[in-house]
């Protein structure tokens, strides 16, 4: 039986969606089924990042209300056979999705899939709740910015319903000269939600290049940010895999 993982955070910027795709590539190269999930109604971009622009024809509204399945709405990623996509619909708002709807796909979704990442819009609203409705596990993205972490904490008080050690912090666009005060602020923001530390990912300035290329992270020769993203998938999936230096 699959698992569902949300993604989310408080604000905008975080790296969601980047997380979701490189985090998907990981898993697929693992050879696990994977689904990553476009839960940003009406802004959908998880598609530019999984370098799969324009394939997805149908979305997860039309799996829904029976227009077509689940199988021909999930697209199969050009490179890696064990990594599909369903895309979110963008003539519609998140508050307009019947949200027990949307949560009837995940039966099937866990039968067919060995991890569903679902990639949520920023903030708390009705997106958030809908990219939630079927999870079992969520992952809260952050940086290193002190707005950041505060949202990031007040996102981790939403999740209390999902349970201890359900809900995973990951760090992104981490410095080596900010990681000791970072570890601090982690600390003092998070630590009486008693949120486990998933991952630190390195501030990477070569990333916008690769998407500006329309080349995914982990295809490169860079193996710096691709391996933070490799270890974290490892972790997600139960093995074990050392935290990184930041350099």
């Amino acid at each position: 039986m699959g698992q569902v993982i949300a993604v989310v955070s408080g604000k905008g910027g975080t790296g969601k969606t980047s997380f979701t795709a490189n985090v998907g590539m990981a898993l697929a190269q693992m050879g696990r089924a994977t689904l990553c999930l476009d839960c940003d109604v009406g802004l959908r971009n998880l598609d530019i990042a999984l370098v799969m622009t324009d394939r997805a024809v149908m979305d997860f509204t039309d799996v829904m209300y029976g227009r077509c399945t689940l199988q021909e709405a999930a697209v199969q990623h050009p490179k890696y056979k064990n990594l599909f996509l369903l895309t979110a619909p963008t003539r519609m708002g998140a508050q307009d999705v019947d949200r027990d709807a949307f949560r009837q796909l995940f039966p099937e979704i866990r039968n067919r899939f060995d991890y569903c990442i679902v990639d949520a819009p920023a903030g708390l609203g009705s997106g958030f709740q809908l990219a939630l409705a079927g999870a079992d596990r969520a992952v809260v993205v952050t940086t290193t910015e002190a707005s950041s972490l505060r949202d990031a904490q007040r996102t981790v008080m939403e999740l209390n319903w999902l349970g201890r050690g359900q809900v995973h912090l990951v760090v992104n666009r981490c410095r080596q000269k900010l990681l000791k005060s970072l570890h601090q602020t982690i600390d003092d923001a998070i630590d009486s939600a008693g949120l486990p530390l998933l991952g630190v990912i390195p501030e990477d300035e070569t990333m916008p290049l690769y998407a500006g290329r329309g080349e995914a992270l982990l295809d490169t020769n860079n193996n710096y940010a691709a391996r933070a993203f490799r270890n974290i998938a490892k972790r997600m999936d139960g093995r074990k895999a050392a935290l990184m230096k930041i350099r």
